[in-house]
C-alpha cells in the first residue's frame, strides 16, 4: 500500500532512516521526500501488524476483560513476584510485542487483587510495589489454571501472527535497493538513460510484487 503521494519519507514499518524510496538524499531527481503527486508520507502508517500497527488500522479492542486480566496477572505473580511494570512487560513479551495492557487497567486490578487477599506486597521500593501470591491466591490460581493457559495461548497466537508478517526481510531488501541506487547514481556517467534503466528495473519489480498471490 502506498502512502499519500507515493514513497516519501517513511514513518511506517520501515523506519525513518530508510525514508522510503524517494528519500535518497538531496541531489537526486525528484528532490527529497517527494513522491508522485506531492509530498510523500511513506507507506501510510504501516502494513497492519508491522511495527506495532493494527490490522485494518484503528485501536484494538481490549484483549481481556477485567476478570481475565486478573486471572492472567495472578498466574504470572504465582510464577515469580512482580511489580506492575514487570507484568505489563511480561504480557507484551508473551504477545511478541503486539499487545501490552495499559497501566490504567493493570494497577487497579492489582489493587483489587490485594484487597481480595490474593496477593500481598513482597517488597515496596520508593516507586514500585512488588507483589507475591498469598496462599489464597495460589489456591485461586490453581483453580484457574486452565483459564490462564487459554489466556496465554491467546497471547501466543498474537506473537505467531506478528512473526508471520515480520517485515525484516523487506526492510533488508529495501535497504539494499537504496544502497544500489545511491551507488549507481553517484557514479560518473549517470545520465538520463541510466536513470530510465533503473526506473524500468523498479517498475518490473513492482509488477512482480503485484502478481504475488496469497
Amino acid at each position: 500500500m502506498r502512502g499519500r503521494g507515493g514513497f516519501g519519507m517513511g514513518r511506517g514499518p520501515f523506519g525513518r532512516d530508510g525514508e522510503g524510496f524517494d528519500g535518497f538524499g538531496e541531489g537526486f531527481p525528484g528532490g527529497r521526500g517527494r513522491g508522485r503527486g506531492g509530498r510523500g508520507e511513506g507507506f501510510g502508517g504501516g502494513f497492519g501488524g508491522f511495527g506495532g500497527g493494527r490490522p485494518g488500522g484503528g485501536r484494538r479492542k481490549r484483549l481481556f476483560d477485567q476478570a481475565e486480566l486478573q486471572v492472567l496477572l495472578l498466574a504470572l505473580i504465582v510464577e515469580a513476584p512482580r511489580h506492575g511494570y514487570d507484568l505489563i512487560r511480561e504480557i507484551e513479551t508473551l504477545s511478541g510485542g503486539d499487545y501490552a495492557p495499559s497501566p490504567g487497567v493493570v494497577y487497579p486490578a492489582l489493587t483489587y487483587m490485594e484487597e481480595a487477599g490474593l496477593i500481598a506486597p513482597a517488597s515496596e521500593e520508593a516507586s514500585r510495589k512488588s507483589y507475591q501470591a498469598t496462599e489464597q491466591g495460589r489456591a485461586q490460581a490453581q483453580a484457574d489454571a486452565e483459564k490462564a493457559i487459554s489466556l496465554k495461548a491467546r497471547l501466543a497466537a498474537l506473537a505467531e501472527a506478528r512473526e508471520k508478517v515480520d517485515p525484516a526481510p523487506v526492510r533488508r531488501a529495501m535497504h539494499a535497493l537504496k544502497i544500489a541506487m545511491f551507488d549507481r547514481l553517484s557514479k560518473d556517467g549517470a545520465d538520463r538513460e541510466i536513470i530510465l534503466q533503473i526506473a524500468d528495473a523498479i517498475d518490473e519489480a513492482t509488477r512482480k510484487i503485484e502478481r504475488i498471490e496469497g
